[in-house]
């Protein structure tokens, strides 16, 4: 399985967003610039999220995007599921076996996704960035 560009663009996006307090605003330009995403591609993501009930838009002079949902409620499977599809490894498979085997998988891989968050992410990013050596 290999997700999408704009599925990882997604994550990358809300990730930068669970960064920041509450109730933040985000410019398309300004997450454009600091995740590296491009901009076109990045107002359609931004679309999809909120079309998915994850983001509200504000227009006007302090406008921009916010989070509805807390970083920690947002699961990974939630956004990839946005971009691209649930995960079904042998979708309509014939064989018996096969599909019992690959349907413990795929339930397996969406377990994970739903006991994942962008909330798990943003605490790795903070126990790296915390890891100091004393000498």
């Amino acid at each position: 399985m290999k997700l999408s560009k704009k599925a990882e663009y997604a994550l990358r996006a809300l990730v930068a967003m669970g960064r920041e307090p509450e109730g933040a605003n985000f410019s398309i330009q300004d997450l454009s610039r600091s995740e590296q995403i491009p901009l076109k591609f990045l107002e359609q993501i931004l679309l999809t999220l909120k079309n998915g009930g994850l983001l509200r838009s504000k227009r006007g002079v302090g406008g921009g995007y916010q989070l509805v949902t807390r970083p920690h409620r947002i699961t990974l499977g939630e956004v990839v599921a946005l971009f691209d599809g649930s995960f079904d490894p042998l979708p309509g498979a014939d064989h018996a076996a096969l599909s019992e085997v690959f349907g413990e998988l795929r339930q397996q891989v969406n377990q994970w996704f739903v006991d994942h968050t962008i909330a798990n992410i943003i605490e790795k990013e903070r126990s790296r960035e915390s890891v100091s050596f004393d000498i």
